[in-house]
Parts: C-alpha cells; structure tokens; sequence
C-alpha cells in the first residue's frame, strides 16, 4: 500500500506490520498445535492470551472503536488500512488486538446505546479482553436477511422480560468465555410499524432456559477460532427489564447502526485476505515447474495475478471513500456504498482466493496453506450482515428513484 495516512495512522501500521510479522505469523501453526491438545476446541489456546497481552502492551488494542472514551478514537479511514492487516490472519490477528467480531459490534451498541450500568457490567469486560460476547438475531424458521421477520418472542412480565425463540449462527456462542447474548426480538409483533416492533435486551448465558444446542458449521469448518456459530434456544429465559439496551421498539434502528461499521470492518479484513493470497500466488508460481518451465512463466498464472492486483487496487480505494465518508457525511450518509463495498469486495475476494486454491493445486484445499479456509470465510460473508441480493435490491431501488 503506497497511500501516505496522517502520522498516527503510519505509526500504528508501522507497529502492527512489526506485530505480525514478529508475533502473528509465527503463532499460527502453535495456535493449531496448541487446539489439538485443547480439552475442548471452544477453549482458547494459550499463545492467543499472550498475542493479546504483547499487543496490549504495544498499544495495538481496540483499535476499531472511534469513541475515544472506551477506544483508540481512530477514524474509519484510520482503521482501515490497520484492519487490512490484520485481515492477512483473519484467525488470530482481531483477536489479538481485541478488534474481532461479534464483540467489536456488541462493543459499538453497549457504547453507543448501554447504560452506565450495563457499560460497566459488560463493556468494560470485553474492553478488556476478559470476556466474549454473541449478537443473536438470525433465526432457522424466518428469512433472517429480512430483520422484520424474526419471530423471538421478548415478552415484559413485571420488571421481567421472558425470551422465547431460536437461534442459529450465532457466531462466539460456542466459546467458553462467552458470557452475554445481545438478542433481538419483538417485543411489539403486532405493531402497526414494522421497524418499531423489534427491541434488543442483553441475556447473560447462564441465565435458565438458555440452551447453547450444537455448533453450526461453515463449509465443514466449526471456526473454533470466532468462538463457533452455534443454535442456541432461549425457552421463557426471564432477564431484568433493566437489561433493555436503548428503548423497546429500537431493535431495528440499533441493528441498522451496528451492522454499518461491521459491514466496512469485514471488507477492510477481505482485503488483506486477498493480499495474503496474491502473495502465496506469486511465492507458488516462482517455486513451482510445470510442462518444462515456472509457473509464473505460464500466461494463465500472469492474468490471474494482474487481475487480482487490480481487483484489490480498486476496492481498497471503494473501501477508503466509503470510510471518508462514514466519518464526514455518517453512516446514513454513505449507505450506497456501504452497500456497494458489501456487495463487490466479498464477491471479488472468493474469485482471488479460488485462483489462489487452483495455483496451489491439491495444497490449495489442505490444512498446509490457509486458502481454503480463508475462501470459507470469504464466501460466508456474501451471506453475513445481509446477502448479496439484498444490498443490491436497496441499492437499485436508491438509483431508480433518482430517475422515477
């Protein structure tokens, strides 16, 4: 990358591209030992807890948030080239610097929307790094890419509230340091606006009639890394009225706030993906002969690498204004390409990552190189935080009008 930031942004990447090489890279084959000999493969490896404890103490922690209070106070375009990196180890490297998902949206909304109370039962934790954290909102039954349609029952009896419904793929569940579920449901399903119905309360996991079912795979992958994606069943679960996060009626409103930064954090990290498979491209195709010379000799080898160059050159440049202009105009602001960055960059990124498996032969679908389970987690996100056909469905629906 030969953009030039602002001069916190250039020392942080100085520091975090020293972190990885030195620290994040080495760790990976340990981390994969290390789960092999785990009691469970939800429990944590020992070197993660000390990638997180050297990235702490270098200042490379909880870059992602901009409140100043809780976080690092960098911008979006700030953290988008530190989240690239960190996207080159998708696996360990946010979980490291504290930066990974589910918990860096959960952090979002308890910063945003929390009280002071529910701040300092769970915020301060997952600041923190002591605790793991669920957003619980797809469900089984129910078009899930259409938030209206969720039927989780949040019902208020007395200073209670009752959750009744279930859930899958909710990502981190499966991780014993999992300890709260941000749950959406509809405390209103009968309500004349269908965005005021739904509202999010905060689920401690021990809380009785929270069942954690089974862990959800991903293309065969149970991603022991994120925590899993697990079913899990709230069956009458009761919670204090004071575990409401925002107003009852906010679910929507909030879900909308937290999946934009989260839909630019992700595309920030598909970058670095591609950069890692570029660069796994070109070390196979100069090491490796077929039919009498290199690969990189062979001119199907030279396009895939040329396009993916300019596949990669173009959608950090979409990724950059989209982050400009989430922290200059807001989040509503850049909606058209929040949309269009989740649409291209997911899309784009499985067609390098598939190239890379192709170059890399049977090795390219083993456990010896991390393609394959870098192009699960990319097709997986034309999925995530809305599929494909829905952020193209608003997106058009936005052009047309402009013309109706």
């Amino acid at each position: 990358m030969d953009f030039a930031f602002d001069a916190r942004t250039e020392e942080l990447r100085g520091k975090l591209l020293a972190f990885m090489d030195a620290y994040v890279y080495p760790a990976e084959p340990v981390a994969e030992e290390q789960r092999a000999r785990l009691a469970s493969p939800w429990d944590t490896p020992a070197v993660v807890e000390d990638l997180k404890a050297e990235a702490r103490s270098q200042g490379l922690w909880n870059l992602f948030l901009p409140d100043a209070e809780h976080g690092a106070g960098l911008t979006n375009l700030q953290y988008a080239p530190l989240a690239e990196i960190t996207g080159r180890s998708p696996h360990l490297a946010p979980t490291a610097l504290n930066c990974a998902a589910p918990d860096t949206g959960n952090m979002e909304v308890l910063a945003q929307f929390g009280t002071a109370g529910q701040q300092k039962r769970w915020l301060a934790p997952l600041l923190a790094g002591e605790i793991r954290s669920a957003f619980a909102m797809t469900e089984p039954e129910v078009a899930s890419s259409d938030a209206t349609n969720i039927t989780t029952h949040i019902r208020r009896d007395g200073d209670e509230y009752v959750i009744t419904g279930r859930k899958w793929y909710i990502s981190g569940a499966m991780n014993p340091l999992c300890e709260v579920f941000i749950v959406m449901g509809k405390t209103d399903p009968e309500g004349p606006d269908i965005r005021r119905q739904q509202s999010m309360v905060l689920v401690p996991r021990d809380t009785p009639g929270v069942e954690v079912r089974r862990a959800m795979t991903v293309y065969g992958y149970e991603d022991h890394s994120h925590g899993g994606h697990a079913e899990v069943l709230f069956d009458h679960a009761r919670v204090p009225v004071t575990n409401l996060v925002g107003e009852e009626g906010g679910g929507f409103a909030i879900a909308q706030a937290r999946l934009g930064p989260g839909r630019i954090h992700h595309c920030m990290r598909l970058i670095g993906m591609a950069e890692r498979a570029i660069e796994l491209m070109c070390r196979r195709a100069v090491g490796r002969t077929a039919f009498g010379k290199p690969l990189a000799r062979q001119g199907v080898v030279q396009q895939w690498i040329a396009d993916a160059r300019v596949t990669v050159e173009q959608l950090r440049l979409l990724v950059l204004k989209t982050a400009w202009l989430m922290d200059t105009v807001g989040n509503k602001g850049a909606h058209t390409e929040i949309q269009a960055i989740k649409i291209a960059t997911p899309r784009a990124v499985v067609d390098i990552l598939d190239h890379a498996v192709q170059l890399h032969g049977a090795g390219g679908v083993s456990q010896d190189f991390p393609l394959a389970e870098l192009w699960a987690a990319a097709r997986t996100l034309r999925l995530a935080d809305g599929p494909d056909e829905v952020h193209q469905r608003s997106l058009a629906r936005r052009e047309l009008k402009r013309f109706a």
